[in-house]
């Protein structure tokens, strides 16, 4: 038979030792080393040899080099990297495979991290090759398995007629090809870049001891070791965008010229690695552009998104890419989110906003937390949004209500709904905290312990609420719900601004009745911050106001904190006038409201020194509050009454009251006047004569109480007085 010239289907290129186009081989049967080239023509008969010229192509050569250069800002990632390198390192995995899955929000860095991985494993000689691949999981079309492992096949030099048509074939042969590596003595990393879910990862899962990574927006689980990548620290931030900078321009000076500018521009980008990146090109591409202005620009909510896109990157497209991928209802309650105007937000909160039961809605923050798109917080049941996804939620929702007017009344009752939530919950936590006596406690909480640690997590969202409603009687409601809460945790600053917002409130709705208590809880606001020309004033005009509408109970509290005002003004006379003046309009009405007015009027007294008569007014008051069962406001008299028996030399009662005024307020958990009552104990033994050790450990207790408290200043006074003491 005459010899015949086929051309082979096989991929062009050689390896040394390799047959060449136009090389006569014989065969002998169908070849099939997946190495080799493929011959044409079948064989011709057992135990015949048939001489056959050949068209055969070299193999496919191996890409096992795929990791790119680092950029010259990756930094901040230490610990992430001895988290996975711990995964990789082959001593810890005898035989078996090493997976990690990198997850964390849009925009933070896993892809470059997980590069720096690879380079930083193959510096340790643990691989022999990586192999990388993009799923694309938050594409229109993402990477389908069996486009996936055709591309790992060809990689590992496998031509592209052996490769099988179908995924689970495919997946065969894949595992075969790696084997075969181990066989070898190689070991190879892979890394399976912003994959969307389990199923397009487990395919790609190595047998023996090569290695996988993979990264993705949302937690995958039954994959491997999780690894959730967080944001920046403020200083690696600044640190990104000046190397980001001096990598564009070496000459580039303006981080290091204003630094306070540099950290306003990364706390303004989240610092998010992606938004940092962008913000740095646009600095870039206008050297003369100060920091402090791309700063300023970027404080501006409204506009920081549309701000964050180079022309090449856009944060607003990549967060479109993980909302696009999301269910209807998870869509929806994630851009609701953003009517939230606090920084966090409850499972209960979240469910009043959404109008659905508290397990739906917590199901579905569950899985908004697994897409990375909302953060579940330091507390189980609170979650909250980075700032750049907050703004971007917003913004989608801008643009429904501006687009659809169903959508408007829709988030218009969504917000009113949790406006309503925030309200009703307010008032019946404040309902059980002191002074006790003026209402029925609400049964939504069971005591006053539960009522203060729900306060406690929920201040910020109140005051922020007040301020974005404005002058509404929403915003009425909360000030006054908050006013005994904030007072009580010596939260001045939040109690002055939700006062002031409650007086404007009333002037602009015109509601008068409110107006006098507003203008009176604003003048105590005042004269606890120090402001007492600014309190007297607000006081007097409580007074008159509720004088007009025949409010006698209400005039004589504004007359009390008048002369509370006045005295920190060291009007004396005025205030123990004033003082005297609350009480007898309390004495006309018979009202149990004496005991705060006979308790102001021994601080007075005891001020101008006329300490038996102060002492007279503290036991009236104390007792007072005994008989209405005010423990609050009786355990602050029993310290008000120490101090004063201290000064007139009765050191023992003085001992007595002060124990009972502490142990009182620890029991209530009111940090900062603990740590009054304290510091009164302490001075009070230091001056009785008791040892130093004794003394010493009242003020750290006090200095405990008040870092508690948050009263740092107060805190540190107290340590040094025990320090003192030794």
């Amino acid at each position: 038979m005459g010899a015949s010239k086929k051309k082979s289907k096989g991929s062009k290129g050689g390896r040394k030792g390799t047959a060449g186009p136009g090389r006569r081989t014989t065969t002998t049967g169908p070849y099939s080393d997946f190495r080799g080239g493929h011959f044409g023509g079948p064989a011709m008969g057992s135990g015949t040899q048939h001489n056959t010229y050949v068209q055969q192509y070299a193999p496919v050569p191996t890409a096992l080099a795929s990791l790119r250069p680092l950029p010259p800002e990756f930094t901040g990632r230490d610990d992430d990297l001895a988290f996975l390198l711990g995964v990789l390192d082959p001593a810890q995995h005898a035989g078996s495979p090493a997976v990690a899955v990198v997850a964390g929000l849009p925009g933070v860095g896993k892809t470059t991290l997980v590069h720096a991985v690879g380079h930083a494993a193959q510096e340790r000689d643990w691989f022999t090759g990586v192999l990388v691949v993009g799923l694309r999981g938050y594409d229109p079309v993402p990477a389908q398995p069996e486009d996936v492992l055709d591309a790992l096949l060809r990689s590992l030099g496998v031509p592209a007629e052996h490769i099988p048509p179908t995924a689970p074939e495919r997946e065969a042969l894949y595992r075969s090809q790696l084997d075969a590596r181990t066989r070898a003595g190689e070991r190879l990393l892979v890394i399976a870049d912003n994959a969307f879910s389990t199923e397009q990862v487990r395919p790609l899962l190595p047998p023996g001891r090569h290695g996988l990574l993979v990264t993705s927006r949302r937690s995958l689980p039954g994959l491997g070791r999780m690894r959730t990548l967080n944001l920046l620290q403020p200083e690696e931030a600044v640190a990104l965008l000046e190397a980001a900078l001096r990598n564009a321009d070496p000459e580039d000076t303006r981080v290091h010229d204003d630094p306070q500018a540099a950290e306003r521009v990364a706390l303004a980008c989240g610092c998010l690695p992606l938004a940092l990146q962008i913000t740095a090109a646009l600095l870039a591409a206008d050297p003369g552009q100060p920091l402090a202005e791309r700063a300023d620009r970027l404080a501006d909510t409204e506009e920081r998104l549309e701000g964050l896109d180079d022309g090449e990157r856009s944060l607003r497209a990549t967060f479109d890419q993980s909302l696009d991928r999301l269910p209807p209802q998870q869509a929806d309650l994630f851009r609701m989110l953003s009517l939230n105007a606090g920084p966090d937000i409850s499972t209960a909160a979240a469910a009043a906003l959404y109008g659905q039961s508290q397990q739906a809605t917590e199901k579905l923050l569950g899985q908004l937390a697994i897409a990375h798109l909302v953060q579940r917080g330091a507390v189980r049941g609170r979650w909250q949004l980075h700032d750049l996804l907050r703004d971007y939620a917003a913004a989608r929702v801008a643009e429904h209500m501006a687009n659809s007017r169903p959508a408007r009344r829709r988030y218009e009752r969504a917000r009113a709904e949790l406006n309503d939530y925030y309200v009703r919950t307010a008032d019946a936590a404040d309902s059980h905290l002191p002074p006790v006596g003026t209402g029925a406690r609400s049964p939504l909480f069971e005591d006053w312990a539960q009522a203060l640690e729900w306060l406690d997590a929920e201040r910020a969202n109140l005051i922020a609420t007040a301020e974005s409603e404005g002058a509404t009687y929403t915003t009425l409601c909360l000030a006054f719900a908050l006013g005994s809460y904030l007072a009580w945790r010596k939260r001045l600053k939040d109690l002055m601004t939700v006062a002031s917002l409650a007086v404007d409130a009333c002037r602009v709705t015109g509601d008068i009745r409110n107006e006098a208590r507003a203008w009176n809880n604003l003048g105590s606001a005042l004269t606890d911050g120090g402001r007492h020309e600014e309190a007297i004033p607000a006081h007097e005009t409580a007074r008159r106001l509720h004088q007009e509408q025949g409010d006698t109970v209400g005039e004589a509290m504004a007359w009390s904190n008048l002369g509370l005002a006045l005295a920190e003004a060291r009007r004396y006379e005025e205030a123990i006038t004033a003082h005297e003046t609350a009480r007898g309009l309390l004495q006309q009405r018979g009202n149990d409201l004496q005991g705060p007015a006979w308790n102001n009027l021994g601080l007075v007294l005891r001020e101008v020194g006329r300490y038996e008569e102060a002492i007279t007014a503290y036991e009236t008051a104390r007792g007072l509050f005994q008989q209405q069962g005010d423990l609050h406001r009786e355990a602050i008299t029993w310290n008000n009454l120490g101090s004063t028996l201290r000064s007139v030399g009765r050191l023992d009662e003085a001992l007595t009251a002060g124990e009972r005024a502490v142990a009182m307020l620890e029991e209530m958990k009111d940090r900062y006047r603990t740590g009054e009552a304290l510091e009164e104990l302490a001075t009070t033994s230091a001056e009785s004569g008791a040892p130093a050790p004794r003394i010493r450990d009242l003020w750290l207790r006090a200095a405990a109480s008040y870092d508690e408290a948050n009263a740092l200043e107060e805190a540190a006074n107290a340590r040094a007085k025990a320090a003192e003491a030794i």
